[in-house]
């Protein structure tokens, strides 16, 4: 029912993620969470991690589509025992809707600037068997154009996805397998030393996973292989003015995951082995045997390879209206010479009333940095080989309210970051300054969380207009200690004020009408192409979607930006204006 185009635009609405958009219709976006940066999440795509090492920018490059996902889970503090080392601040699980009865969809849309997206799905259901096959494809010309008159914002891009599931007593196994394709203009995305950058990266996810039941014990085991291409061009179209830069990134994974209940309670505990490798034309060390550019005359010279080993205990109570969840993780990995270093956690609930829960916790987690932050040295960029993992120690109480007609959060929480790792600027160098990746010593953060949601169909059941209505505020302070003269890029900016709304309405039998409302005010300052250091300024963004729903067809047409407001996520990076869409999707049974 959301006003969206990608997964991108749906966090948009969940009040403690912080999507910072520079291309729409999910070209490139950074999200993360709590006041973090896009580095400090971990991506999972039916609980595989998918995140990318090399930069946390095109993490959510992902091959399904908006329509093809069941539901997005959203994990908000420090998630290290449960998720890995990559959840410094949380963790997004997008889990896709399995394969029902045999049959499928096929969708078209189109709209401003020159966008355009087509896609479809079919499903095949045959016992204990199930499979599913979808795939789309989008363009858009962009919202500008830079000093030459060329497109700077324009987007191409597919994707496809496979997935299968084999179920029986005792067992079941799940795989997927899937890519993603796309290019962008990526105008100043990274510097305003040009106007014309360019992107394109391709990314492939394969997986499978399996739940197996002996008796009392689980086992959980899966196995995952991702690779990432990445091609950036710092003056499109021009390599002899800045020659482009190539990666590739592959990433092998296995996860052996158990738990049994006995009279103490469930018992978890389990075991990840994570390779990353890359080979790279900038990032990295002197590879002995430089291997070829493919497609190209050019050759990755540098690259690394890192394994991080992790295990995890976790043991859970419940005793009577209390519940607690305690364990650890210890993490070991090969590219910092680290030993096992262990991270606790503790997590405990209460039930007040039958609608009401009381909990705290307390968790630790940590992040190794990624290849970009330790070797981007080119393009008005020097990095840091040598940087520390990042380690964050998080506090959080809160109280749940839950029936069939109201749901209410309110929590409150505490994080202390060590060696938090940022790109700065100091801007007394004059023209030698540059972008530098460094530790920060510490930066600590207090945040609140408030949240209602009411479902008026059970409320006022005799109605029919009012759906839905929620309202949700989030609140961050930081603790910073800031050079004068020091510009940064990502870590000392946060949200510290967000509002979202939605309004749910029925106007006819078939038709309704969603409104969905932001309000955003950020922390931080930026250079404009003149020089001058400006303040990010707040804004309200309003979204609304328009659909007429029927069992095999829906119709719609929706505006995001609704009355152009003027805004940017980061500085010199102009956002689209009212940008309306209208589409179709027809559903069909074999």
């Amino acid at each position: 029912a959301a006003p969206a185009q990608s997964v991108n635009d749906l966090l948009k609405y969940a009040v403690g993620v912080d999507v910072r958009q520079r291309g729409p219709i999910g070209a490139q976006t950074d999200i993360s969470i709590r006041g973090g940066t896009s580095e400090h999440i971990a991506i999972l795509l039916n609980g595989i991690n998918i995140c990318d090492p090399q930069t946390g920018h095109n993490a959510f490059d992902l091959p399904v589509d908006p329509a093809e996902i069941e539901r997005i889970e959203i994990v908000e503090g420090p998630a290290g025992r449960i998720y890995g080392t990559s959840s410094l601040l949380g963790a997004v699980n997008i889990v896709t809707r399995p394969a029902g009865e045999s049959g499928g969809s096929v969708r078209a849309e189109g709209g401003s600037f020159g966008y355009a997206d087509a896609g479809a799905r079919f499903s095949l259901r045959s016992g204990r068997w199930r499979n599913q096959v979808s795939g789309g494809y989008a363009r858009s010309d962009g919202h500008s154009r830079s000093k030459s008159g060329a497109l700077n914002a324009d987007y191409a891009g597919g994707r496809a996805f496979y997935q299968g599931c084999f179920s029986d007593e005792g067992l079941r196994v799940d795989w997927h397998a899937g890519v993603s394709a796309k290019g962008w203009g990526s105008n100043t995305f990274y510097s305003t030393l040009s106007d014309e950058q360019y992107e394109k990266t391709i990314k492939y996810y394969t997986a499978v996973r399996a739940e197996a039941k002996v008796g009392w014990f689980r086992f959980l085991p899966s196995v995952y292989w991702n690779r990432f291409q990445d091609r950036y061009e710092f003056y499109r179209g021009a390599p002899d003015r800045s020659p482009y830069n190539y990666h590739r990134t592959d990433v092998l994974g296995l996860n052996l995951n158990s738990w049994f209940d006995w009279a103490l309670g469930r018992t978890a505990f389990g075991a990840e082995v994570r390779n990353e490798d890359i080979i790279s034309t900038t990032l990295g060390e002197p590879l002995a045997q430089p291997k070829p550019v493919h497609g190209t005359d050019r050759r990755y010279a540098v690259g690394l390879n890192r394994t991080n080993l992790s295990l995890f205990l976790e043991q859970n109570v419940a005793l009577g209206r209390l519940n607690v969840s305690a364990g650890f993780t210890a993490v070991k990995n090969t590219w910092s010479d680290m030993p096992f270093k262990i991270y606790p956690g503790i997590d405990a609930s209460y039930a007040l009333t039958a609608n009401v829960k009381a909990y705290a916790s307390f968790n630790m987690s940590l992040r190794m940095p990624s290849f970009t932050e330790l070797y981007y040295s080119v393009d008005g960029h020097k990095a840091d080989k040598h940087l520390r993992p990042e380690e964050m120690t998080a506090y959080e109480v809160g109280l749940k309210y839950v029936d069939d007609a109201v749901r209410a959060t309110l929590s409150a929480y505490r994080h202390q970051g060590r060696n938090m790792i940022d790109w700065i600027m100091d801007t007394s160098l004059g023209d030698e300054a540059v972008w530098t990746s460094v530790n920060h010593a510490r930066i600590n953060s207090v945040g609140v969380e408030a949240s209602a949601t009411l479902d008026f169909t059970q409320l006022f059941p005799r109605q029919r207009v009012l759906r839905s209505l929620d309202v949700a505020y989030a609140y961050i302070d930081q603790n910073q200690k800031r050079e004068p003269g020091v510009q940064s890029l990502y870590a000392l900016e946060y949200l510290r004020h967000k509002v979202t709304a939605g309004l749910g309405l029925r106007l006819l039998p078939s038709l309704d009408l969603d409104l969905k409302y932001r309000y955003q005010s950020r922390v931080g300052s930026y250079t404009d192409t003149e020089g001058v250091n400006r303040r990010y300024k707040p804004y309200s963004l309003v979204d609304v979607r328009l659909s007429w729903n029927k069992p095999c067809y829906n119709v719609y047409v929706e505006a995001n930006n609704l009355l152009d407001a003027d805004y940017v996520d980061y500085g010199n990076v102009p956002q689209p204006g009212l940008w309306v869409i209208a589409g179709a999707r027809w559903n069909f049974k074999f």
